[in-house]
């Protein structure tokens, strides 16, 4: 079963997504729509987002291609829930820089809470899956991989879902086929097979760290081949079994508007 949250009709509901693709409400409502309607507008699949994990270099490939040694222990850093849009959505590209690139990202989605969890039994605290794009300004990427605030942290410039696809619905999530078209053309072709760090391992090490609660994400880092983002680009990133997610770019004052 497939998990996610939309605006339909005015309402904002929680949504289920069979097999078939019928849609069916919390309250048991079936929606006369298509997953492809204009007239639904994804909403991050998450609805109380917790602490979201990131991993930093866990591809050897993408960390030969920024130019750093894979790394020995996992490279953790924090998003926060501004960044979250949903599918569908605009994220937008600062002014004035050199380079910004996508990261089609696997999303394990922790389900139930959980303190010192042992690596055989870290499955059992994960509900799903989903994916997510975690745009970068490597404008600003310092020596040793430290993803700051003007890196990682700018409004919009985390897409994810458009849904989460239940844990027992996914038979091999370490070998999930991985791709990422920009404009419709596939610049970015890997497989979860070549994680460093997989999932059991992340779910035992985060949560000997701290509490990991349900809504908490771990997004599982991106294989080579990133390009440079510009406005007026559409970017999908699929995951084989999970989903496919689409952004389009646009400019800074576009997103801002009279805010900018």
């Amino acid at each position: 079963m497939r998990h996610a949250r939309i605006i339909f009709d005015g309402r904002e509901l929680d949504i289920d997504i069979d097999t078939n693709d019928r849609i069916t409400t919390a309250d048991g409502e079936v929606l006369d729509a298509a997953l492809d309607s204009d007239d639904i507008t994804w909403l991050p699949p998450v609805k109380e987002p917790g602490t979201i994990f990131a991993l930093g270099l866990n591809y050897a490939d993408h960390a030969t291609e920024l130019a750093f040694e894979p790394p020995k222990e996992p490279l953790v850093f924090i998003k926060h829930a501004n960044t979250l849009t949903g599918h569908k959505q605009v994220s937008y590209r600062p002014d004035n820089i050199e380079f910004q690139h996508y990261e089609c990202e696997l999303v394990a989605v922790i389900g139930k809470r959980g303190k010192n969890i042992r690596r055989e039994d870290s499955m059992d605290y994960v509900a799903g899956y989903t994916v997510c794009n975690d745009f970068a300004i490597r404008d600003y990427l310092e020596n040793y991989y430290r993803p700051n605030l003007r890196v990682k942290s700018r409004d919009s410039l985390l897409p994810i879902g458009p849904w989460i696809v239940d844990r027992e619905d996914v038979t091999d999530v370490n070998n999930l086929h991985l791709t990422t078209e920009v404009n419709g053309k596939i610049t970015q072709d890997g497989s979860t097979r070549d994680m460093i760090f997989g999932i059991p391992f992340l779910v035992e090490y985060l949560s000997k760290i701290m509490t990991l609660n349900p809504g908490d994400m771990i997004a599982t880092g991106t294989p080579h081949g990133v390009v440079d983002m510009q406005p007026g680009d559409t970017v999908v990133c699929t995951i084989e079994n999970i989903c496919s997610l689409e952004t389009r770019i646009v400019s800074e004052k576009e997103y801002y508007g009279d805010k900018y």
